[in-house]
């Protein structure tokens, strides 16, 4: 499917909620889980779902949720999650991801983690402005860059990295720029900006800074 039919598939208010709700989560959910979240019935929810599905939007799997196996543990569940896939719409076509992997893969030979991490933290700053953000506001400035932060207890960690294309192909360089640039962002927010890396999440965490 084209990017351009992506878009439309997303038009839909209900089909664009029950995307929303699943990427959001950190497991994936089931059809009733996704219905109750967006308040209509079991079998809408599964035509709009498989519809995301379709789109390359949501991924499934099926497992049972009672954790049991053999007779009597229950009908395997379907089960939905956010794709990986990524989705970019410009008319007419721009190809800025080859530019970024050329100039990443430049970069990373020349050993320009350094430099590449110092002008991410200045392009943070300036992202922000003049205007600090207090520790209550950076989940809120995180959504708003695409992160899509959740409290981990006391730890905001992030579902979303917005350069995971890059970051998979040049981990130590791509990461230290996110780091460098979520550093400038929140600098003076009160917050504590480090690499953790767990699966499936973008490396970076944010904790409080035991400082302040």
């Amino acid at each position: 499917m084209k990017d351009i039919d992506v878009i439309g598939v997303l038009q839909e208010p209900v089909r664009r909620r029950l995307y929303e709700f699943v990427a959001e989560q950190r497991e994936p959910v089931s059809r009733n889980a996704a219905a109750e979240a967006a308040g209509i019935q079991r079998t809408l929810a599964a035509h709009h779902l498989d519809r995301l599905v379709e789109a390359g939007l949501l991924e499934t799997e099926t497992r049972r949720l009672t954790g049991r196996s053999g007779p009597g543990a229950g009908r395997p569940a379907k089960l939905y999650r956010r794709a990986e896939t990524e989705h970019e719409l410009s008319v007419p076509p721009r190809d800025y991801r080859i530019a970024a992997d050329l100039l990443a893969e430049v970069a990373e030979e020349a050993r320009l983690d350094v430099q590449l991490q110092e002008a991410a933290r200045a392009r943070g700053r300036a992202l922000r402005g003049s205007d600090v953000p207090e520790a209550n506001e950076v989940a809120e400035l995180l959504v708003a860059r695409g992160y899509q932060p959740y409290d981990d207890e006391g730890v905001l960690r992030l579902r979303n990295c917005p350069f995971h294309v890059l970051a998979e192909a040049y981990p130590p360089l791509v990461c230290g720029m996110n780091l460098g640039l979520l550093q400038g962002l929140l600098e003076g927010s009160g917050v504590e900006v480090a690499m953790d890396a767990r699966p499936g999440l973008c490396c970076v965490a944010i904790s409080k800074n035991h400082d302040h």
